[in-house]
C-alpha cells in the first residue's frame, strides 16, 4: 500500500502499511472522513512525519490523541494552528518552558517550529471525530504509532523520549533504554499539572542537557 507520508519514513514503515489491520484501518478513516467531520484535515493527518523527517529526529513527544475542536488539530501533539486559542495542557507546556529556561510566553500555539528542529510531535492516535475525543483509538493506530515507536528506538540512537502522563509512560516498554533517554512526568493537563505533577519537571532544559552530551544541537524551544 502507497501511504502519503515523507520519503525518509518509508523504509521502517512499509512492512506496517502492508499488513492487513492498517488496510482495515485506512478503510475506517476513509469511511469515517466521508461521513463525519474529522481531525485533522485529511492532507494534514501525517504532518509529523513531514515536517520531522526520521533521519532528524532527536526528541520524540508522545500525547494521545488529535484535538477535536474545530481548527486546533493539524497533525502534531499538543500543537494548533496559528490563531488559534491555546488549549490548557499548551499553556501549561509554555508556562514550563518560561519557568524552567525563561523563554517569554509565545503567542503562537504552532509547533512545527519544533518539528523542524528534530522534534518528532507524536500522537498514539492519528485521527479523531469532530467533538468525540477518543473515537478513533483502538481501530488499529496504537497499533501503527507502536511500530514506528520501536522503529524510532531500534535504528536511531541517543533519542530523548518525553512521556507525559499514565498514557504516554505505558510507551516505554517500546523503548531501549540503553540506548535512549527517557524522562517521565505528569500530563500538562490542568487535572495533572494543578496536583503538582507538571510543573517543575524541567524536561525542557534537562533534554537540551542530554543533546548537547552527545553533540547534538538544543531544541530552542
Amino acid at each position: 500500500m502507497n501511504v502519503n507520508i515523507h520519503q525518509s519514513w518509508k523504509p521502517y514503515l512499509q512492512e506496517e502499511f502492508n499488513k492487513p489491520y492498517f488496510k482495515d484501518l485506512v478503510n475506517f478513516v476513509k469511511a469515517e472522513y466521508s461521513k463525519h467531520k474529522c481531525f485533522p484535515p485529511g492532507k494534514q493527518i501525517f504532518n509529523a512525519f513531514e515536517f520531522c523527517h526520521f533521519d532528524a529526529v532527536k526528541v520524540v513527544i508522545i500525547g494521545q490523541d488529535p484535538y477535536h475542536g474545530v481548527g486546533q488539530a493539524h497533525g502534531l501533539c499538543f500543537s494548533v494552528n496559528e490563531g488559534i486559542s491555546h488549549p490548557p495542557s499548551l499553556i501549561n507546556i509554555f508556562k514550563e518552558i518560561e519557568n524552567d529556561l525563561g523563554v517569554p510566553y509565545p503567542k503562537n500555539g504552532n509547533l512545527d517550529r519544533w518539528a523542524k528542529q528534530g522534534v518528532l510531535l507524536l500522537n498514539a492516535t492519528l485521527t479523531v471525530r469532530s467533538h468525540q475525543a477518543g473515537s478513533h483509538q483502538k481501530k488499529g493506530w496504537e497499533q501503527f504509532t507502536n511500530a514506528l515507536i520501536e522503529q524510532v528506538s531500534t535504528h536511531k540512537k541517543d533519542i530523548v523520549f518525553l512521556l507525559w502522563g499514565g498514557f504516554a509512560k505505558t510507551k516505554s516498554t517500546l523503548i531501549n533504554e540503553d540506548k535512549h533517554s527517557i524522562l517521565t512526568s505528569g500530563h500538562p493537563s490542568p487535572l495533572s499539572a494543578n496536583r503538582g505533577y507538571w510543573f517543575g519537571n524541567k524536561h525542557f532544559s534537562k533534554t537540551n542537557f542530554l543533546l548537547e552530551q552527545v553533540g547534538l544541537k538544543a531544541v530552542v524551544w
